[in-house]
């Protein structure tokens, strides 16, 4: 009996080994002040041997990494929840899941717009079951979780147009979810996060609709002209998203392909008149000191390349990078709340979002993880052991949103 036992527990091991020796996959760096490293290492074990074996899976033909890795990431279903009402819907036909509070409440509900991460091509409804949940019962809110369709079947704008159509049909029926219309949030981490940033932008000058009342951005990715920012220098090798993986997320997302990814990791996709209308903006010099006492790599001139250019000129566009927004859009943003991890390459997009929403006059709840990495809300309960800095962070979230 304890053979089989012991095969399932190497397996992922094994995958992970073979991984490294055969295929390549990227080497990793777990820095002494990460929440809880040893657990991380084991996650990690876990996402590299799936990976390892999608690799395999697509060599033969049975199937492509990345179907392989959205069934391991599925999730299992969860039974039902003595607290909530939850249902599958649809909004303007997106895939949809609510959840309402079966309490009685003295007036209408906070709404929750939630938008997933996975870098535009993991996630679904039931990966992020557990953290809708926790969501809607503590904050004691109607969360909408949102399928957008994933890319690389679907490009860029797909998961944007999805999140902003169910954000539109949500604000139109609030009262069939009694929630008040002026009590409406977006938000999302991750590639989530992004899309929660691009609504919000868009919703700001519409007359037609209520105003949302915050947005809440968790380490949200919100550019790509600069894959070179401190904290990219800092944690490119630091789970549970390295920098050429982001990279590859979004050029996935833009064009349904990888292709030119040396080239935007160098920086040789941005023309130099681009560079320079952005720099104030997208630079290192707006980013506290504080944030660089572990390394700077100054971004090294690059021979721009127009061919290159051209298959990802669209990086440009607010709706897919809203850190570009220009200032009168940004300057009707609602409240906000960014959280940031210190051990996460999309740190400073945070960061630089924070310090323009600032600058605009916006207001910011501001809440940094020291000891947090990319993805650790999402492991706040995972796998039957939990990272105490992912729960501060999802309590910091409820708290934002019980202060609206």
């Amino acid at each position: 009996a304890l053979l089989p036992a012991l095969l399932l527990l190497l397996l992922p091991l094994a995958a992970l080994a073979a991984a490294a020796l055969l295929l390549g996959l990227p080497s990793y760096d777990i820095p002494p002040g990460v929440n809880q490293p040893a657990k991380l290492r084991l996650v990690l074990t876990v996402l590299l041997g799936t990976a390892a074996l999608g690799r395999i899976l697509e060599k033969t033909g049975l199937c492509s990494q990345i179907s392989f890795g959205r069934y391991v990431r599925q999730g299992r279903k969860l039974g039902l929840d003595p607290k909530l009402f939850i249902q599958d819907l649809q909004f303007n036909k997106v895939p949809v899941r609510v959840y309402q509070p079966k309490a009685t409440s003295d007036g209408r509900r906070r709404g929750i717009l939630f938008f997933h991460g996975g870098g535009w091509v993991f996630g679904s409804l039931d990966t992020y079951e557990k953290v809708c949940r926790y969501l809607s019962r503590e904050s004691d809110s109607v969360v909408v979780s949102v399928q957008y369709r994933l890319a690389p079947e679907h490009k860029y704008p797909a998961a944007y147009e999805d999140c902003l159509n169910a954000t539109q049909h949500f604000l139109h029926n609030t009262q069939h979810y009694g929630v008040d219309p002026a009590r409406v949030i977006v938000g999302g981490d991750s590639a989530g996060g992004n899309l929660a940033a691009a609504v919000s932008q868009t919703l700001a000058g519409r007359s037609d609709l209520p105003k949302l009342r915050a947005q809440v951005l968790i380490y949200p990715g919100l550019q790509a002209l600069d894959f070179n920012l401190p904290s990219y220098h800092q944690n490119r090798g630091v789970p549970l998203l390295f920098r050429e993986r982001a990279a590859f997320f979004a050029l996935l997302y833009l064009n349904g392909h990888a292709m030119h990814m040396k080239e935007v990791l160098e920086g040789s996709h941005v023309p130099p008149d681009v560079r320079l209308k952005y720099s104030k903006w997208v630079s290192p010099d707006n980013i506290p000191e504080k944030f660089k006492v572990r390394g700077v790599k100054p971004l090294r001139p690059i021979d721009f390349i127009a061919e290159v250019y051209e298959t990802v000129k669209r990086f440009c566009e607010p709706n897919l990078c809203p850190l570009l927004a220009e200032d009168s859009v940004v300057h009707q943003m609602p409240e906000s709340f960014i959280l940031t991890c210190e051990y996460d390459v999309l740190r400073d997009d945070g960061l630089l979002y924070k310090k323009r929403l600032e600058d605009n006059g916006v207001r910011v709840t501001w809440y940094h993880l020291e000891d947090g990495f990319h993805g650790i809300i999402s492991l706040y309960d995972y796998c039957g052991f939990s990272f105490p800095s992912g729960k501060r962070g999802l309590d910091s979230i409820v708290n934002f949103v019980k202060s609206l």
